[in-house]
């Protein structure tokens, strides 16, 4: 939606067409005269319109699964935030986004107005630049609006953890590192240093998540939670999210599994 918003910006009339309502459309088919690259998400376009198109005919769903093994019923179903941005998100998921700016950048006089952004000699090619990074990703699976969550407990992440490790294989990237708790009784080893470095990834990779970021962590912080019992060391951390900050403290047993019968 950023992306449109900047290509729109003070866009010639002739570029956008006089009768078209869907004006990104128009500056792609345009530029796709010119343009190879952009000629081949024109077409890309095309034929994802057309599937989307023919899939809102079907009546209850039931071509797909009569044709359940040719090529077209795996094509993705769009949603209709994907099918309002076609045009943008497929020339990102097919990597060419950065260029197609890029080539509108240096032919800016035959779409855009002089005070348009993508007309100024700065900002034009910062934008151009800017999209290198994400047209780079991999866009194998993408997210929208439920597959937002907040955080679990942290037993139940350990135990998530447990079953996930007992099928996967020891090579897998997905694999957490295994957290143990041990008393150590020297101190400043590099063995430590390395326990120390797994238990942070260990805890990080059980608080991240898509809605909050955590700004800051550490281990063996000791709270106790009553007068009359032992400390208890645990992992602190600091989280951000949209509105506000929230601190954290998991105990070192609770994470490691060994908090048996303790209140």
């Amino acid at each position: 939606g950023v992306v449109e918003a900047c290509l729109l910006h003070m866009l010639k009339r002739r570029a956008a067409g006089f009768l078209r309502s869907d004006k990104v459309a128009a500056l792609f088919t345009k530029v796709g005269k010119t343009c190879a690259i952009a000629g081949d998400v024109c077409r890309k376009v095309q034929e994802l319109q057309q599937q989307a198109e023919s899939r809102k005919n079907q009546p209850n769903g039931q071509e797909p699964l009569k044709r359940q093994g040719s090529t077209t019923s795996k094509t993705p179903v769009l949603t209709p935030q994907a099918i309002k941005h076609i045009w943008v998100r497929t020339a990102l998921i097919e990597k060419v986004l950065d260029k197609i700016v890029q080539y509108i950048v240096d032919n800016c006089s035959k779409y855009y107005e002089k005070e348009a952004l993508l007309a100024d000699p700065v900002c034009g090619p910062i934008l151009a630049s800017l999209l290198v990074g994400p047209c780079a990703l991999e866009y194998t699976k993408l997210k929208t609006a439920d597959h937002y969550w907040t955080d679990p407990s942290a037993d139940e992440l350990v135990q998530r953890h447990r079953i996930h490790g007992a099928h996967g294989r020891q090579d897998s990237p997905s694999k957490r590192p295994a957290l143990g708790i041990r008393k150590r009784h020297s101190s400043g080893s590099a063995s430590e240093d390395r326990f120390a470095a797994s238990a942070r990834e260990y805890v990080e990779s059980l608080h991240q998540n898509s809605r909050t970021h955590l700004l800051y962590g550490k281990n063996n912080v000791l709270v106790q939670p009553k007068d009359d019992l032992e400390a208890i060391p645990g992992y602190l951390s600091l989280h951000q999210s949209a509105d506000s900050l929230t601190l954290k403290w998991t105990p070192n047993q609770l994470m490691n599994g060994t908090l048996g019968d303790s209140e």
